[in-house]
């Protein structure tokens, strides 16, 4: 029966979201609300840009009704702690509605990044607040419980890194839907596992409005194949979502879940592709005396693109290295104490980023290379020419003297 509590929402959220995000193709057509065309964006024609308006309502919606049919017939005992969860959730569907709020005004006429930043940090705010915050860390860097004073504030600086790490990791077809369905399904059945089945349901609705979205971002709509993008009302909420979860099994709670000492490093290896992704860039921009949130082309997509890359095979790179990630470190932090797993990521990691620099780094040679050969043939040619007018030059001279 319990089971029925995530599949049943998951199946709603799968078909509402095939029957919302085409309407809200279809407005942006008449509308002409697309995305701008820019230096910076790997698409050449015009595309709508608010198919994440669709996630927020929906998950806020069903989160909701399934809880009250919960309570209201008590047909299953869900072993929690209502005062406890419950702020949680009420707290997290109010973010949902201030990013919601803020991430249409951004793609309808634009916010500026500061009015961005300060609305985060409120709603980030909101975690510790309802009772959810990092208040372990199960002795990664030997450190073991934190203090409110300490952990409270790392909770708000951790979130606001999320949502932003979800936002600038949204540059390809299907890859921000994809990693956070990715880690959403990971998380879900986690939490299933440990009984945790409200977040376990809120964890199952997010992936499954997310399917029909990725499908549409990256095969089209209609015939003629249209796609539509989230925006950041879809990123932002998103990046909200997965902190929620991330964060709720991380925390040492009862109230949640039984205590797992590897809950840290379970929980957010889900989100090791887009936030080291965005501290890397953050690093880069800081080196090379850049505004660390002018946005270029710096990030881990732009560089399988570089290489060669399709859209496609890169969004599918990315993924599969964030669900390798997940799924190695869920199954590692039963066997190997915490620190180890997260030496071996680091490695991994950059392991990863050295093969492909040096790929990049062979491409750039043969490019070189091909280049001086070029330049090479070429001033042959010019020679020959040179020599050919001289002859040319003597004949016309003999001519005349003749």
């Amino acid at each position: 029966m319990k089971t029925l509590l995530i599949i049943v929402p998951f199946l709603i959220a799968l078909y509402v979201g095939r029957l919302i995000i085409p309407y809200i193709f279809l407005v942006c057509y008449k509308k002409r609300l697309f995305d701008p065309i820019d230096k910076r964006k790997s698409h050449l024609t015009l595309v709508p840009r608010l198919g994440g308006v669709a996630f927020a309502p929906v998950q806020s919606f069903l989160m909701t009704l399934g809880v009250v049919i919960l309570y209201k017939f008590n047909f299953v005992d869900l072993g929690v702690n209502t005062a406890a969860v419950l702020p949680m959730f009420l707290l997290l569907i109010c973010g949902l509605v201030m990013l919601f709020l803020v991430g249409i005004g951004d793609d309808l006429v634009g916010i500026n990044y500061k009015w961005k930043f300060a609305v985060q940090l409120i709603v980030a705010s909101l975690f510790p607040l309802s009772g959810l915050w990092i208040n372990d860390f199960y002795g990664v860097f030997f450190i073991g419980q934190l203090p409110a004073y300490v952990g409270m504030p790392l909770t708000v600086l951790v979130v606001v890194l999320i949502i932003n790490a979800v936002n600038l990791i949204d540059g390809l077809d299907g890859l921000c839907s994809g990693l956070v369905a990715t880690g959403s399904l990971v998380l879900g059945v986690m939490f299933a596992i440990h009984g945790a089945w409200l977040h376990a349901m809120f964890a199952f609705i997010t992936t499954g409005v997310l399917i029909p979205f990725f499908y549409f971002n990256v095969f089209g709509i209609n015939k003629r194949r249209r796609r539509i993008f989230m925006g950041d009302t879809g990123s932002l909420t998103l990046g909200l979502s997965i902190s929620f979860l991330a964060i709720s099994f991380a925390m040492n709670n009862p109230l949640i879940k039984p205590f797992s000492e590897g809950a840290i490093v379970a929980a957010f290896a889900t989100l090791i592709v887009p936030v080291m992704d965005v501290l890397r860039v953050i690093f880069v921009r800081y080196r090379a005396g850049k505004p660390l949130f002018m946005p270029d082309r710096s990030h881990i997509h732009h560089k399988l693109l570089g290489l060669g890359f399709s859209h496609r095979q890169a969004m599918m790179t990315i993924v599969g290295v964030a669900m390798f990630f997940a799924i190695f470190n869920s199954i590692t932090v039963n066997h190997i104490s915490n620190n180890i797993v997260l030496v071996c990521d680091l490695v991994l990691w950059l392991g990863f980023h050295f093969v492909l620099n040096r790929i990049e780094n062979i491409r750039m040679s043969r490019q070189v290379e091909q280049l001086l050969a070029h330049e090479i043939k070429l001033s042959k040619t010019e020679k020959n020419e040179l020599n050919l007018r001289k002859i040319s030059v003597k004949e016309l001279q003999l001519e005349n003297i003749h």
